[in-house]
């Protein structure tokens, strides 16, 4: 399975007790056990100083990678033997950076960022000692194709106005916090994150059919009445379309215009309600079952089994993770 961040506690490596010749190989062997294959070369290896905190919240992989100057590449043979199809965004903490993909590069320097798709070849250039944020997380979190993401790799994102700087700030208070400890509240952590990360990215994608003014209201239309009825398991395409007085072609060739589908979307906004309520502490009591059914999933198997393919995690497996330790 493609897009799926595995569970994982908070985890830190650090070459500082190491012998200085063995500390670059157990930094690129960490970074490769972190991630996904790399080669990593660094400018001396005999000198090189690293360190990686990692730790899963949600769907999404954290990790603050520091370390010395170095080339970092992804190439089509390590694409091969593993691709998990996963986008991964770094923000410059520290030092200075260049991240190189699809014929683009950006010039990172503190508060920036830019996102990169493990399913390509790409780069990453240190000129000196730096300290990256790195997410990781599924595609489907940006709530963007894959022919759109294409269009925003390698592309700087300044962290000093508008939503950058919003996205910025939380990412490097997530980093801090990663610091001192393990993540808290993590379930609201990467909700907060991948909104904010999301909203940045969608309003740099490039208009290709942009919607007239008449259709942009009607889907908001849509979107609304959907909205008000998602836990209805009858609700189907025809009446969507019925509702708003268009024939079903048309209400499939608006989402298309989306690159998406009628069925896949309504699907999703179930989803991300089932999975808001599995980590509510006012429902933890309402079974798991009775959490799907209350927004549209009438089968427990099926919802179990697009909750997994969906976040990568039972919606038990979920609900738990995100319970408070018990003093």
């Amino acid at each position: 399975m493609t897009g799926v961040i595995a569970k994982q506690p908070r985890e830190e490596f650090n070459t500082t007790a190491l012998a200085r010749t063995d500390r670059f190989d157990a930094w690129n062997q960490a970074v490769n056990n972190a991630f996904v294959p790399l080669s990593v070369v660094a400018r001396d290896p005999g000198d090189f100083d690293g360190g990686l905190i990692n730790q899963t919240v949600g769907p999404v992989f954290l990790s603050a990678v520091s370390g010395t100057a170095s080339h970092v590449s992804r190439d089509h043979r390590q694409i091969a033997a593993n691709d998990p199809g996963l986008v991964k965004l770094g923000l410059q903490l520290r030092g200075y950076s260049v991240v190189a993909q699809d014929g683009r590069e950006a010039a990172l320097t503190p508060g920036d960022f830019a996102i990169y798709d493990t399913t390509r070849p790409y780069d990453l250039y240190f000129d000196d000692a730096f300290k990256m944020m790195v997410v990781m997380f599924p595609p489907e979190a940006l709530h963007l194709n894959r022919k759109s993401i294409a269009t925003l790799t390698a592309s700087r994102v300044s962290g000093r106005q508008g939503l950058g700087s919003l996205t910025s700030a939380l990412l490097g208070a997530v980093a801090k916090q990663l610091h001192e400890g393990a993540v808290a509240d993590a379930a609201t952590v990467s909700d907060a994150l991948m909104n904010l990360i999301s909203a940045v990215f969608a309003e740099r994608v490039p208009p290709s059919s942009p919607l007239s003014h008449e259709r942009l209201a009607l889907m908001e239309r849509i979107e609304a009445f959907v909205a008000g009825r998602l836990g209805d398991p009858e609700l189907t395409v025809s009446d969507i379309a019925a509702a708003h007085n268009v024939s079903v072609r048309y209400l499939q060739k608006l989402f298309e215009e989306r690159q998406d589908t009628v069925s896949a979307w309504l699907r999703r906004q179930r989803l991300e309600k089932c999975r808001t309520d599995l980590v509510d502490p006012r429902l933890q009591t309402r079974p798991v079952s009775a959490v799907g059914m209350h927004w549209g999933f009438t089968d427990a198997s099926s919802f179990s089994r697009a909750f997994k393919t969906a976040f990568g995690y039972s919606p038990s497996e979920y609900r738990y993770s995100y319970r408070p330790p018990q003093h």
